[in-house]
């Protein structure tokens, strides 16, 4: 409350009232105090002036009688006051309160000394015979020639002064309180009326403060603080519309940032990560409550990046660097490039990701070494047979016709090599058409096994089906999918010593059919499993087995195109057991 403006406006104003009532009634108090007290001292002296009066004319005669005293006291009950007659030599004559033959002489009083002196005494004293506080006015009785004869003098305790004193302070402090307490509430009125415009600006603002940027007041005055509200009104809206669009561009900005593929991050000149988005997230491995706050080496924990940005920092340039993140398997290109002026010693690293380039430009340069490869080998071969025969079979007619024969079983791989990479170019291509339709797994399953049994029986292996008749269909090519089901049981009965077996299974899973086949062959190394379905891959082993190294690549893309996925497990040495899935047919 005393932080409130109103306080600090009413609080001087009602100590001030305060300070000046209070002053003004100790005055005005002693004020009255000292006019009461000279009105009954004026009182008094025409009391006993008129007493005296009336005594000049009898003293003489009565001086020495009762009558005074009797006098004393009926004089005393008219004016509620005690009277004293005293003669010339200060002995009482008269006493209206007192046994007057018990009292001492009052030659010596004050009153009586000034008395005989100016005609009049005052003196406010313990009365010596009554034993409390009185004012005393005595007034000497003279006659015609001048001389002294006696004294009068009325009496009057101070006790009823004060009493009366007190009455008239208490009235004139309730009459202070009373106004400075309505002085005080007008004050607090008032002081409320000015500043509730200027609490409801503070409310407003600090509604504005939480974010309640639509606030507004109605000015109610024509002064300084109407000015004021109408000038709050104009700066929440102008606020209100900079922030609007601040808010818009901040939300194009960030949309940006979280559709881009390529990382991004916003470093400070103290190396603080002051913004990451989606992508740089995902390519490091962190999240964006971790980052902020923390230095560059702290959260990607590359040194290489570091140094991009140490230098781009110090150069004030475009600094660029390749990065290979291991963990993560990916190729990154970083570029570090000063905020300049826009944000003053930040800068921003965009990180690009190259890994499926780098990743095609391996696939590119395998195919052509794979490709060289596999067509060197029957061209090498054409070329030795045509000059063999070219120099001297030629006249030798059995030796030219197998020479013949030779030629035509290179040729023949050529020509597979030739279809087997056009199909796969139109697979991958999509302009291979699907004819889908449910399909029995048993079937497909049965289809390759008969195509492949009699190559299996040469190589003595043991081929064997774990298939329910009443398996759900799948929704497939049946030419194709079949084409699938025998390229993995070809690869497993190539890759499989004599005495091996070899095991077809088609069961449920979820909403999917899974089909596998799994040899107890030589197995395939395990740096070898992310490639083996790329074209014209082939493990050291499986180059001298002959093929094309196309065939797993045409089952991948062909259960890709079915909407199922493919994939192998193997240890080498133990088999391997390739599975697709493919959905259920509803």
């Amino acid at each position: 409350m005393s932080r409130s403006i109103r306080w600090r406006i009413g609080t001087p104003y009602i100590l001030l009232i305060w300070v000046i009532m209070a002053v003004l009634g100790v005055y005005f108090t002693r004020l009255v105090q000292s006019i009461y007290l000279k009105d009954l001292e004026n009182e008094l002296i025409s009391e006993v002036r008129l007493l005296r009066s009336i005594l000049s004319a009898q003293f003489p005669a009565d001086a020495q009688s009762d009558h005074l005293d009797q006098l004393a006291k009926d004089w005393a009950g008219e004016l509620n006051k005690r009277v004293t007659i005293i003669a010339q030599d200060g002995t009482v004559l008269g006493e209206s309160d007192f046994d007057r033959a018990q009292m001492d002489n009052h030659a010596s009083r004050s009153e009586i000394i000034q008395a005989s002196l100016s005609g009049i005494g005052i003196e406010t004293r313990r009365s010596d015979t009554l034993g409390i506080p009185m004012m005393y006015v005595a007034a000497s009785i003279r006659s015609t020639s001048g001389e002294i004869m006696g004294y009068v003098r009325i009496g009057m305790p101070t006790e009823r002064i004060q009493n009366d004193l007190s009455l008239l302070q208490r009235t004139l402090i309730v009459v202070t309180i009373l106004f400075s307490l309505t002085a005080g509430f007008l004050a607090i009125f008032i002081a409320n009326r000015i500043t509730h415009p200027i609490r409801q600006l503070a409310q407003a603002a600090a509604q504005m403060a939480r974010g309640q940027l639509e606030s507004r007041l109605i000015p109610t005055t024509q002064d300084e603080i109407g000015g004021l509200t109408i000038a709050f009104n104009e700066m929440a809206a102008e606020l209100n519309a900079k922030i609007q669009a601040l808010d818009a561009e901040r939300g194009r900005i960030a949309a940006v940032l979280e559709v881009m593929s390529d990382g991004v991050l916003i470093i400070d000149e103290e190396g603080k990560v002051q913004l990451v988005n989606s992508a740089a997230e995902s390519m490091f491995g962190v999240s964006h409550d971790e980052a902020l706050g923390r230095s560059l080496i702290e959260v990607l924990r590359q040194h290489q990046i570091t140094e991009v940005w140490e230098q781009c920092r110090r150069s004030g340039e475009t600094q660029t660097t390749t990065v290979e993140i291991s963990a993560h398997r990916l190729y990154l290109q970083c570029i570090a490039t000063p905020l300049g002026p826009t944000l003053q010693g930040n800068t921003l690293l965009l990180f690009q990701n190259l890994t499926r380039l780098r990743r095609l430009e391996t696939v590119r340069q395998d195919f052509i070494s794979n490709i060289s490869h596999e067509l060197r080998t029957p061209l090498a071969s054409l070329k030795a047979l045509a000059e063999t025969l070219q120099e001297s079979a030629i006249d030798d007619p059995p030796a030219a016709k197998r020479f013949l024969q030779r030629m035509e079983t290179e040729l023949d791989a050529l020509t597979q090599m030739v279809e087997e990479l056009l199909e796969l170019s139109r697979i991958e291509s999509g302009r291979v058409p699907l004819k889908m339709s449910p399909t029995s797994p048993i079937r497909l399953i049965s289809q390759a096994v008969e195509r492949l049994a009699l190559q299996a029986e040469r190589a003595r292996l043991e081929i064997s089906i774990h298939c329910p008749n009443d398996l759900s269909p799948v929704l497939a090519d049946e030419r194709r999918l079949a084409q699938v089901i025998v390229n993995l049981l070809h690869n497993a009965i190539k890759f499989t010593p004599a005495g091996g077996r070899i095991e077809l299974r088609a069961e449920h899973d979820g909403d999917h059919i899974l089909f596998s086949v799994k040899d107890n062959g030589v197995g395939i190394p395990s740096e070898d499993l992310p490639r083996i379905f790329e074209r014209f891959y082939k493990t050291d082993r499986a180059r001298s087995s002959g093929g094309t190294g196309l065939g797993l690549a045409i089952a991948r893309h062909l259960v890709e195109a079915h909407g199922g996925r493919i994939w192998v497990e193997s240890l080498e040495g133990q088999g391997s057991t390739f599975s697709f899935s493919i959905p259920i047919a509803t």
